[in-house]
């Protein structure tokens, strides 16, 4: 997916770095390095094991990344997942004839649901894959990132999806909805924002982009395998109208390694950056402000430092 074409379209931007490759199957990481280095026989390339979606596994990842390096630059946040995506094709079909089309299909407004879970943390699966692991390991890696002669970034991986509509500060797990992945998006933007606020000052900058419509395992598991390929001719006509059809890993990276080009304090913290392809093949970024409200951001990052709070209770064992 986007995260093995972002390791290999950052190392083709500068092949001096040591990349470090965060994955929650050993084999699979060990694998994906070796793609890598196919590539690139000369790259520094190290692996971790961490499940984004288990606290302890990430407290472990944190205090063994403590031990191996002195200083973060980037870390890029792009871990997620989509459990038993469902599409409603009544609303879509519908919408074909109210001029929402377009819109449904480029953002999944009205269209999408999943169905969540409680995982072994007692959290809603969702939330805690696509953002509270995250915040955790952000929050563990402090003394990497903030204090250091050059700045260090903080790159997420949101969507289009991201609406304040599905997100609920009184259910800011989403346990009662059906939007989770929407939930936990809009609550990454909104995340985000308030680390800006915090860290600015500290040498540490957060930003937020948006993939586009990439096809890879998360999307294939929204329709059958063949029923995708029916609609690829399809899908290559909507990008002329939909520039966020992306598609491939390699477009959907576009947005992530042009803010690895750019000064961060430059950057807009209120803004997502969108991976772009025009229906011609060009990629490009496109800089979109995001619909964040910044008190209820703020308010959402204290239910995150209360939870935080709650959950390393349980893991004292695991903290320096």
């Amino acid at each position: 997916g986007v995260g093995l074409a972002l390791c290999r379209r950052l190392l083709e931007e500068d092949g001096r770095i040591h990349l470090c490759i965060a994955c929650r199957d050993t084999l699979k990481s060990q694998d994906t390095r070796d793609l890598i280095l196919a590539d690139h026989p000369d790259a520094q390339v190290s692996t971790i094991e961490v499940d984004v979606g288990s606290l302890a596994s990430v407290l472990r990842a944190a205090r063994e990344l403590r031990c191996r390096f002195q200083q973060l630059d980037f870390v890029y946040l792009n871990a997620g997942i989509m459990p038993n995506p469902q599409v409603n094709f009544k609303a879509l079909w519908h919408g074909l004839f109210t001029g929402k089309a377009l819109r449904m299909l480029t953002t999944a407004e009205g269209i999408m649901t999943q169905t969540d879970r409680l995982n072994g943390d007692g959290l809603q699966e969702v939330f805690a894959t696509n953002l509270f692991g995250h915040f955790i390991l952000v929050r563990q890696l402090e003394s990497l990132l903030c204090g250091n002669e050059k700045p260090s970034r903080l790159i997420w991986t949101s969507s289009s999806n991201a609406r304040k509509s599905a997100f609920s500060l009184s259910d800011y797990q989403h346990a009662k909805g059906q939007e989770s992945y929407s939930s936990s998006k809009y609550a990454t933007d909104l995340t985000s924002v308030v680390l800006n606020r915090k860290f600015n000052d500290q040498g540490l900058y957060s930003s937020v982009v948006c993939p586009g419509l990439v096809m890879s395992n998360m999307t294939y598991r929204i329709l059958p395998v063949f029923l995708w390929k029916l609609l690829m001719p399809i899908m290559w006509l909507i990008r002329f109208f939909a520039k966020i059809y992306t598609l491939t890993p390699y477009n959907g990276a576009e947005a992530h390694v042009w803010l690895f080009k750019q000064k961060p304090e430059y950057l807009d913290a209120l803004v997502k950056y969108h991976s772009c392809t025009s229906g011609l093949g060009k990629n490009y970024v496109e800089p979109r402000q995001m619909d964040v409200d910044e008190e209820t951001a703020e308010e959402f990052y204290q239910k995150l430092l209360e939870l935080e709070k709650q959950a390393l209770e349980r893991y004292s064992d695991l903290l320096d």
